[in-house]
């Protein structure tokens, strides 16, 4: 299953982390209330998943999900509603 940039890197940190304490996949399934399926397939990078589980697993590190500013700064979304920043034809 090919991973995406952003469900890559959440698959990356849950990998990590879990490692970090020394968690089987299976103990941090057990502990965060999912599947060992659900878990090996966020470890995976599977661009797909119920993000109330996804939280149900960040919980156990401390973490959850939320926005994150891409990278460089995307227009705002005042300047794309009101013309500006557009260039010309």
């Amino acid at each position: 299953m090919p991973k995406t940039d952003l469900a890559g890197s959440l698959a990356d940190t849950v990998k990590r982390m879990r490692k970090r304490l020394k968690l089987s996949q299976a103990m941090a399934a057990e502990r965060a209330g999912v599947g060992l399926r659900f878990l090996r397939e966020l470890e995976a990078g599977k661009p797909t998943l119920r993000m109330d589980k996804v939280n149900a697993v960040l919980f156990l590190f401390s973490l959850r999900l939320g926005p994150v500013p891409l990278e460089p700064p995307a227009e705002s979304v005042e300047d794309a509603s009101s013309g500006e920043g557009r260039r010309p034809l």
